[in-house]
C-alpha cells in the first residue's frame, strides 16, 4: 500500500491503522510525506516499526510522491491511498486476495467500491460500478474509484511511471494507458475504502481542472473527439464554477444540492 501525505497529522493515524490492522498476512505500507510541518513527521516516527518505508522531504506533488514510492514496493498489487482515506474493514485485503490471485495476467486492474464520508465519518456517497457498465464511459471520463483500485506492479513495468506534468488527473492518464484497450475487473459487494472529502477540496474549480486534464489524457492517447459524457461533465463543471463564484462558498452548496434534489439525486454538497 502507498500513502502520500502533506500536512495531514489529524487523519494520517486512522489511515495507517486501517492498513496495519488488515488480517491478510502480506501487507506492506510505504508512506511518502512531502515535507509536512504540522506534526505528520512525528506520526510517522511513532509508527515507523510497522512501515516498510517512509520518508519526509519536499516533493513535486502527488504523482512524484507515488513514483518515489514505487521503488520501495515489493508486493505484486499496489493500492494508492490519501492520508484521509482508510480501508473500510480489517479483512478488506483478505477478501480481495482470491480475486487478485485469479486476475493476473489477464487483468491488471481490480477494483471494488469506495464510500465517501464527511468529517463526522458519515457515508455521503458510494462509488464504483461494474466494468462492463462503465467501460465505454471510462474512455471519456474517470469513473473508477481510484482509492479502491488495485494495480498490478507489471502495469508500471509496461507503461512506466505516473506523468508528473498532470496536477490531479495523472491517475486517470495512467489507467488510460492500460484500459483504453485492456480490461478491468470489478469485485461486486466489496467496499474497499472510505475517502474523506469536504471543505476547500469541493471547490468546483478543481473539478473543472480535472475534467480538462482528462481530455488532455484522451488526446494524448489518440481517443479522438470528446464524447457526450465528457462534454456533459465539462458543461456541468463550468456552470458550477460560475455559480460558486456568484453565490460564494457559503450559499453555493445549498443551491447545488437543490439542483441535485430536482434531478432525483441525494444531497452531496451540504453533507460535507
Amino acid at each position: 500500500m502507498v500513502v502520500s501525505v502533506l500536512n495531514a497529522a489529524g487523519t494520517l493515524q486512522q489511515c495507517i491503522d486501517s492498513v496495519l490492522r488488515q488480517t491478510h498476512p502480506r501487507v506492506e505500507l510505504v508512506v511518502i510525506d512531502g515535507g509536512s510541518t504540522d506534526g505528520t513527521r512525528e506520526v510517522l516516527e511513532r509508527n515507523a516499526p510497522g512501515l516498510a518505508y517512509w520518508v519526509s522531504e519536499p516533493d513535486r506533488g502527488i504523482y512524484h510522491a507515488w513514483n518515489k514510492a514505487l521503488a520501495h514496493v515489493h508486493n505484486d498489487w499496489i493500492c494508492f491511498l490519501g492520508a484521509d482515506d482508510y480501508f473500510w474493514v480489517p479483512d478488506t485485503l483478505e477478501k480481495l486476495a482470491p480475486v487478485l490471485a485469479g486476475a493476473y495476467p489477464l487483468v491488471r486492474v481490480v477494483y471494488g467500491q469506495v464510500v465517501l464520508v464527511n468529517e463526522r465519518g458519515e457515508e455521503t456517497q458510494r462509488l464504483g460500478r461494474p466494468w462492463d457498465v462503465v467501460r465505454d464511459r471510462f474512455r471519456q471520463i474517470m469513473c473508477l474509484p481510484h482509492t479502491g483500485l488495485m494495480h498490478h506492479r507489471s502495469l508500471f513495468e509496461t507503461h512506466g511511471q505516473f506523468d508528473e506534468s498532470y496536477r490531479i488527473g495523472g491517475d486517470y492518464e495512467m489507467l488510460l494507458r492500460e484500459l483504453r484497450a485492456g480490461e478491468a475487473r470489478f469485485v461486486p459487494g466489496l467496499v474497499v475504502a472510505a475517502m474523506g472529502h469536504g471543505g476547500a477540496s469541493t471547490d468546483p474549480a478543481r473539478s473543472l481542472l480535472m475534467i480538462q486534464e482528462f481530455r488532455r489524457a484522451q488526446v494524448q492517447h489518440g481517443l479522438g473527439r470528446p464524447g457526450r459524457h465528457w462534454l456533459a461533465a465539462f458543461v456541468r463543471a463550468r456552470l458550477l464554477v460560475l455559480l460558486w463564484r456568484m453565490l460564494g462558498q457559503r450559499a453555493a452548496p445549498y443551491v447545488f444540492d437543490a439542483l441535485r434534489l430536482m434531478s432525483g439525486k441525494s444531497p452531496y454538497w451540504t453533507r460535507q
